[in-house]
């Protein structure tokens, strides 16, 4: 397979295929004047349709459905397009502008999809119970039913609306500025003797330098730059979360638990259990970080010190050894896998260049109308940049075994979605610590290997922490930039058992993801995926190559049913109690014991 792939590789995307232009495209203006009378067409027919009394009364909801669907596909075009443009090139001026009419026709399409709603809560128990058995309700009758409950727990039509244009400018508005704020985002760095202004994306690249002194002073730099930015980001965040918080109240809702738990289709008992788990189990993970301090030689880890890489880090892996290195280790485990991770980059499907004006972290992104996806990331040559390519790549294989399923039954939540990519990094990451040729080379890779069990049981952890008790203290009004910092470091500390010697203040201002509109709670559904993966991963490696199919059986229902059923079904398993849970952590603890038992001898006086 390996062979196959023609070096060197470009490492830019190509989004010409899909409109070409970029922001000035004529055929990406065309596409959303299309749209624009698509969901008029929607809204239209949609008024005019009664709910079927009868279960042979189906004709005019068939057509809406087909309506929405194809709007469904079409909006999500654009959104990738645009959000493409915009990590690409944070100086384009005319991808901000696209994205806000991107934005005010997805609030035109949410507003119909009110009245839809209505149409379905119209629609008698009996009668629609023989409506989802008829076809083309059938192969979407799960996401059309969640469709339907969910309806009936919020307001009217009318105000479901107003909720959704009023977004545009408010609760978007407030996403958009965080990500105008994060785009002039500039950290001061000196290299060979000369001063340089990074990106937050290369900044935060920097941050994993060998040397202890100089990643403490960039971290010093780093914690300052965003020091500069705070009023921006604390304006922005609480405004987002005033925007859910009343939106909640008027619908009745009382936990801001309940829209991230309805969209991840999953319940509050699977999320408990999973983080009690996870907290039984974190004192071996806190002797690790105690391993990894007296190592560094430190009595304790500094925040910048959790990821630092031990030992020599210096080697580079190219952007191509590193496609290669995906490659091989995926055809060995599914080379169909392999076989769609060899079109994303001899396609040109994947952003990866190094330089400046990109946005920070990585996406991918489908294009459900061509059928493909795009990868965005900044590739700077670390073991971490490789683990991320193969995850985002697992993304995008996620989307491409559904391709051909209806558009309904491809809306996959995020929990599910980061299993597949989980599940793909760690096929790579497993691999190359089974390869090392020496004890040296393989602590240093179980290492790298357990910083991303770190990363889910704990900062995530963190996150999580931090988000609730900050809506919490948000019911009551504004919270300060000087109270946001506390409530980051004391999420922090609970979810390090206070292990580290200092912390990050202004993480709730660097991470993006406390502040996308699209998904609350932007933080549980990453240390799900990441343990459900554990033990798909852990079927594979026992059924070897006859899992590959069930694996995609498994990736094809994930748009059609909640989590506790998709365990049940593939993995006979129950999310609700401890038991798989545990079996995830104990892989796990598993490298975390041959690492101590690696580097006993280094730390023996």
């Amino acid at each position: 397979m390996i062979a196959l792939l023609h070096l060197p590789l470009n490492q830019t995307w190509n989004l010409e295929t899909f409109f070409p232009g970029g922001s000035e495209s004529p055929a990406f203006a065309a596409h959303l004047k299309e749209l624009q009378a698509s969901i008029a067409a929607f809204q239209e027919q949609v008024r005019n349709t009664p709910s079927p009394q009868q279960a042979a009364e189906t004709d005019g909801l068939a057509k809406l459905v087909e309506l929405f669907q194809s709007n469904l596909k079409n909006i999500h075009e654009a959104d990738s397009f645009v959000g493409c443009l915009l990590a690409d090139n944070q100086k384009d001026k005319k991808a901000p502008v696209l994205n806000g009419q991107v934005k005010s026709l997805y609030a035109e399409h949410l507003s119909s999809l009110t009245h839809f709603d209505q149409v379905l809560t119209g629609i008698p128990d009996a009668v629609w119970s023989e409506i989802l058995k008829k076809e083309p309700f059938q192969a979407i009758a799960f996401p059309l039913h969640e469709r339907r409950a969910l309806a009936q727990e919020k307001l009217s039509p009318e105000q479901e609306a107003l909720i959704n244009d009023l977004a545009v400018d408010g609760y978007h508005g407030w996403g958009d500025l965080y990500n105008s704020t994060v785009g002039q985002f500039r950290m001061p760095v000196e290299v060979d003797g000369e001063t340089v202004e990074l990106s937050a994306g290369q900044a935060f690249n920097k941050l994993h330098t060998e040397n202890r002194e100089e990643r403490l002073a960039l971290f010093d730099s780093w914690e300052k730059a965003w020091t500069d930015k705070e009023d921006y980001c604390a304006e922005a965040l609480n405004h987002l979360a005033g925007f859910r918080l009343q939106v909640y109240k008027y619908r009745g809702w009382n936990s801001i638990h309940k829209e991230p738990l309805a969209i991840n289709r999953m319940e509050e008992k699977t999320l408990n259990v999973m983080w009690e788990v996870i907290d039984r189990n974190k004192a071996i993970f806190v002797d690790y970080l105690n391993r990894k301090a007296k190592l560094l030689g430190v009595e304790k880890l500094a925040w910048v010190d959790v990821d630092a890489p031990l030992g020599d880090s210096s080697k580079k892996i190219s952007y191509d050894e590193g496609a290669s290195l995906i490659i091989e280790q995926f055809e060995r485990f599914s080379p169909k896998l392999a076989a769609f991770s060899e079109q994303a980059f001899e396609n040109r499907w994947i952003e990866a260049e190094d330089r400046a004006g990109k946005r920070p972290g990585g996406f991918c992104t489908s294009f459900p109308v061509a059928g493909e996806t795009r990868i965005f990331m900044t590739y700077g040559g670390t073991l971490n940049n490789v683990s991320t390519l193969a995850h985002e790549l697992g993304h995008g294989y996620h989307q491409h075994v559904m391709t051909d399923m209806p558009a309904l039954a491809q809306e996959y939540a995020m929990n599910v979605a980061e299993t597949a990519s989980t599940f793909a990094e760690m096929i790579v990451a497993d691999a190359v610590v089974k390869s090392a040729s020496t004890d040296e080379e393989r602590i240093i890779l179980l290492e790298d290997k357990i910083q991303r069990a770190i990363a889910f049981f704990m900062n995530i952890h963190a996150r999580f922490i931090f988000e609730t008790n900050f809506y919490a203290e948000r019911r009551q009004g504004l919270v300060s930039v000087e109270r946001l910092n506390e409530l980051m470091v004391d999420a922090q500390k609970v979810a390090y058992q206070d292990a580290l010697s200092s912390y990050h203040p202004h993480f709730w201002a660097a991470k993006l993801h406390f502040y996308a509109t699209d998904v609350p709670f932007y933080n549980f559904p990453y240390t799900f995926g990441y343990m459900f993966s554990a033990g798909i991963y852990a079927r594979a490696v026992q059924e070897g190559a006859a899992f590959e199919d069930k694996y995609i059986s498994l990736l094809r229902d994930t748009g059609s049913m909640n989590v506790e059923e998709l365990a049940q079904k593939h993995l006979g398993v129950d999310l609700t109690e401890p038991d798989f849970w545990q079996s995830a952590v104990d892989m796990a603890i598993q490298d975390v014991k041959e690492f101590m038992r690696l580097t006993e001898a280094k730390v023996q006086v």
